[in-house]
């Protein structure tokens, strides 16, 4: 049987890019949906740098889960609201928070592409356009991401959801 190899970089999919670690986790959004310059924007609130996206959608549109994994939290937290956490490939942690309503719970194995909840408002996003701020966390340092600028010793743990999705 031949071998199957996959391209470096990303993959098109009815006119929808999707990296290959994961997919745009609102359905039917696309690059429009969220600020491109909002990853690790400072100052940012009480956290005081954004460590996600925020991709704005309808309230009530599903939120897919980007990498299939392992549901490790679902609840509602003071900031985010109603999260969902996944543990997915390379000890990644995606988090999907803001949300409307939870549609998993933990300790389930979810699929890329699985309803695991929908577009809201909750937490400290109460007012505010409905969205889904989405963050991807690196359980394993990335020592030479390191940065001075503020919270930069964080930047070893946070990846930058958009990468692949432009």
């Amino acid at each position: 049987m031949p071998k199957i190899v996959k391209p470096l970089g990303v993959i098109l999919t009815l006119g929808l890019l999707i990296p290959q670690y994961g997919a745009i986790p609102v359905r039917n959004a696309s690059n429009k949906d969220w600020n491109t310059q909002s990853f690790w924007y400072s100052p940012w609130g009480k956290s005081g740098v954004h460590k996600g996206i925020d991709i704005f959608a309808k309230r009530g549109t599903p939120v897919q889960a980007s990498v299939s994994g392992l549901v490790v939290f679902t609840g509602n937290i003071r900031l985010g609201g109603n999260v969902v956490a996944i543990i997915g490939p390379k000890w990644r942690v995606h988090y999907y928070a803001h949300l409307a309503t939870i549609n998993t719970h933990s300790l389930s194995w979810v699929s890329r592409g699985e309803m695991v909840g929908s577009v809201g408002d909750s937490g400290n996003a109460a007012g505010k356009p409905p969205h889904l701020h989405y963050s991807v966390l690196s359980l394993i340092p990335y020592p030479w991401r390191y940065s001075t600028e503020v919270q930069g010793w964080k930047k070893m743990f946070y990846i930058d959801p958009t990468d692949g999705f432009m």
